[in-house]
C-alpha cells in the first residue's frame, strides 16, 4: 500500500505541473495533427497507385503510424524535465525521503502515459472527418499499444536523463536513436514498398512490428499474428524500459 500511495503522490505532483503549463501537451499534439492535415491527403493517390501496400485505405495506414510516432516522441523527451528537476534539487530532496525508488519513476510514467492517451484520442477523433474508419475494439487496442510505448520510452528517457544529467548530452543521444527507429519502422509509409535490403534491415526494428500490429488493429484483424506480434513487442519494450529505468533510479539514489 505504501508503494501505491507514494506512486500516487508522485503522479499527482507531476500532473499538477503539466496542468499548470499545458503548452507542452499542445505542442506535442500539433506535429502529428499537421502531418494528418498536410501529409495525409497526399497519400490517397499514392495508395491507389502503389501495389504491395497493406490492406485498408490511406487513413487506416497513416493514422496508426502517427499514433505510434506520438507514443515514441511524446515520451522520449520527458527526461529533459527530470534534468531540470535534478538541477533544481528536487530529486535530491526526494532521495532523502523513505519513498520507494520505483514509485519515483512509476508516478512520472503514469502521468506521461495519461497525457499520451488523451493526445492519441484527440488525434484519432480528428482523423474521422478526414475519412478514418476503424472498429472501436481495434482503436481501443491501438490506444493500449500507444500507452505501452509511452511507458517504455518514458522509463528509458528518465533513466538515461538521470545518468547523463545534461540536456546537451541527452538531446543528440535521443535523436540519434529515435530517428533511425522512425525511418525503419514504416510509420509514414509501410516498409512493404521498400527495397528488399531495407525490408530486411527493418525486421530487426521492434517498432516496425508494433506499427504493423496497430495497422492490423485498425483493420479489425484483432487476433491475427501481425497484431499479436505487435502487442507482444510493445509489452517487451515496456519490460525493458521499466527494468532499465528502475535499475537506474535505484543505483543513482543509493
Amino acid at each position: 500500500m505504501n508503494f501505491l500511495r507514494e506512486t500516487w503522490i508522485v503522479f499527482a505532483r507531476a500532473m499538477r505541473l503539466s496542468l499548470r503549463n499545458p503548452v507542452w501537451v499542445v505542442i506535442g499534439l500539433v506535429q502529428p495533427l499537421l502531418y494528418l492535415a498536410l501529409f495525409g491527403p497526399l497519400l490517397k493517390p499514392v495508395v491507389q497507385a502503389t501495389p504491395g501496400l497493406p490492406p485498408g485505405n490511406e487513413w487506416q495506414i497513416f493514422v496508426p503510424g502517427l499514433l505510434v510516432q506520438l507514443g515514441i516522441f511524446g515520451a522520449a523527451f520527458v527526461g529533459f524535465g527530470l534534468i531540470a528537476e535534478y538541477r533544481a534539487g528536487v530529486i535530491e530532496r526526494m532521495r532523502v525521503t523513505p519513498a520507494h525508488r520505483l514509485a519515483l519513476l512509476v508516478g512520472r510514467m503514469i502521468r506521461d502515459v495519461l497525457v499520451l492517451v488523451v493526445q492519441a484520442i484527440v488525434l484519432t477523433l480528428v482523423a474521422v472527418p478526414f475519412g478514418l474508419r476503424a472498429p472501436w475494439a481495434g482503436v481501443g487496442l491501438a490506444l493500449l499499444v500507444v500507452a505501452l510505448l509511452g511507458a517504455s520510452f518514458s522509463a528509458l528517457s528518465y533513466g538515461t536523463a538521470l545518468i547523463l544529467k545534461s540536456e546537451d548530452a541527452l538531446a543528440p543521444l535521443l535523436n540519434g536513436i529515435a530517428i533511425p527507429l522512425l525511418l525503419l519502422s514504416g510509420i509514414l509509409l509501410p516498409m512493404s514498398i521498400a527495397p528488399a535490403w531495407l525490408q530486411d534491415v527493418s525486421e530487426v526494428n521492434p517498432i516496425k512490428h508494433v506499427v504493423d500490429g496497430v495497422r492490423a488493429f485498425f483493420r479489425g484483424d484483432i487476433t491475427s499474428s501481425t497484431s499479436l506480434w505487435g502487442l507482444a513487442f510493445a509489452l517487451a519494450l515496456v519490460a525493458v524500459g521499466v527494468a532499465f529505468g528502475a535499475r537506474t533510479f535505484r543505483r543513482e539514489s543509493a
